[in-house]
């Protein structure tokens, strides 16, 4: 009786371990996780007051803005990985060389992603075909908006860095003070100053220059105690640039649905008063549903980061016992955040609009976001260990196939001007199912387990 209790005790030593690294890592970065998009829904809650226009307006601009920097989140997950790469393999200052690397290239694909997004803030407003009504002010808001994208960029790059390098607390300091001044300046420049949507851009702005300062300060001030330059190194920067283009059509595709269930929200409404009212219905249901998976995604951050120290230090054995572990805590964790949204769904839209119809469906289309959250609490898992691994060629094709699968469902329902509820249902269960089966059949095989310093593409 002793021996057996005793081997079962050895044989959950190495579990309590692993859930002691998770906790460490994904409790902070879970905390910094729930601030970062609080900076869209303090937007849709004071937005959401002006009027249902101006808060439609804001779902067109903060699509564009998500898709935008979206596809630059390789600044931060590939980083993650490379940086934690190093740092299993003992090679600190090589770690933070190529987080500096990545510093770089968040400043230079920003600046030009500013100057055409401010060039081009009407064509992307217009390409919804939503009212002038909400055109307008969605144009005005981006023409704004689009001059943090550079802060924004460095902020992902300086969280990809410290990611790697086992910190997250760092990332949850930022990120609360940064949410805390984006609520005041929001307040202040929506309505005392009186400058309404505009005034919400630039106070997110603002917030985010002085977080990305914050960031970079922290950085810089590490590599330079361990020796690392801080120069522009042309050949590293182009390689995080060529290490990033496989994350970059993984998030393309992602982003991609996520345009294209908007689009389609527009085009199934057949009138302009139901547009607004679903568009409108859409930006709070889709804000809610990237909040939460922001949540989930703590525990993919962590994975991120344990996995590039893990296959780095040579460790598969590790590796796979982490990953199912956290399997587990992804699956649990998005039953919890289901049970939670469901619960909150009757009293939620309140909260941000005035508007009884955006209210009233509101409510059937988060019971649907709720259904799915154990599904996405598993695909996020995944989804991190293979960044982690450095597997972004799969990623990018898999994100590829799923896209394929959903696309002709996404029409059918537009074609057929469904109804919001059923639109959800189709990103739901087809979009994330596909994701779902991808990610699932690479994890049991032994393709992406690369060991070594390199974060080497298999």
């Amino acid at each position: 009786m002793t021996r057996g209790t005793t081997r079962r005790g050895s044989e959950r030593a190495p579990d309590r371990e692993t859930d002691r690294e998770i906790l460490r890592l994904a409790v902070p970065a879970f905390l910094a996780l729930v601030a970062e998009p609080l900076f869209l829904l303090a937007d849709a809650a004071i937005v959401g007051h002006l009027g249902t226009a101006p808060l439609a307006a804001l779902g067109i601009a903060g699509a564009v803005l998500q898709t935008v920097v979206g596809l630059c989140v390789f600044l931060a997950y590939g980083t993650t990985g490379s940086v934690a790469r190093r740092l299993g393999a003992g090679d600190l200052r090589g770690a933070l060389t190529q987080g500096i690397d990545g510093l770089w290239l968040a400043v230079g694909i920003g600046a030009g992603v500013t100057v055409l997004g401010v060039l081009l803030a009407g064509p992307l407003a217009h390409a919804f075909g939503a009212s002038d009504q909400v055109t307008g002010p969605a144009t005005t808001y981006l023409r704004v908006a689009f001059l943090g994208v550079v802060p924004l960029l460095l902020m992902l790059a300086a969280t990809g860095v410290l990611r790697g390098l086992q910190d997250t607390r760092t990332p949850l300091v930022v990120a609360i003070g940064g949410n805390a001044l984006n609520v005041v300046l929001n307040l202040v420049l929506v309505y005392p100053a009186g400058l309404g949507l505009a005034g919400s851009a630039l106070g997110s702005v603002l917030a985010q220059a002085a977080s990305a300062t914050a960031f970079v300060v922290v950085v810089v001030r590490a590599a330079r105690r361990e020796g690392a330059t801080l120069r522009p190194d042309l050949d590293g920067i182009r390689a995080a640039g060529r290490a990033g283009v496989p994350l970059v059509v993984r998030t393309l595709t992602l982003r991609g649905a996520i345009l294209l269930t908007t689009y389609v929200v527009t085009a199934a409404a057949v009138g302009a008063r139901d547009q607004e009212v679903d568009l409108a219905t859409h930006q709070l249901a889709m804000t809610l549903w990237g909040f939460l998976a922001f949540v989930l995604d703590a525990i993919a951050i962590a994975a991120q980061a344990i996995t590039g120290r893990a296959l780095g230090a040579g460790d598969v054995t590790g590796t796979r016992r982490l990953t199912a572990r956290m399997i587990r805590w992804g699956a649990v964790g998005g039953v919890v955040t289901g049970v939670l949204i469901a619960l909150a769904s009757p009293v939620v839209g309140h909260l941000f609009t005035g508007d009884a119809d955006v209210q009233d469906l509101l409510l059937p289309v988060l019971l649907v976001v709720a259904l799915g959250q154990p599904v996405a609490g598993v695909v996020f898992v995944l989804d991190g260990v293979l960044i982690g691994a450095g597997d972004g060629r799969y990623l990018a094709r898999a994100g590829v196939l799923t896209v394929v699968v959903y696309a002709p469902v996404a029409v059918a329902c537009a074609v057929a001007h469904a109804d919001l509820v059923v639109i959800w249902l189709a990103f739901s269960v087809v979009f994330m199912g596909a994701r779902l089966a991808v990610l699932v059949h690479r994890e049991r095989g032994d393709a992406w387990l690369v060991t070594g310093p390199s974060l080497a593409e298999p």
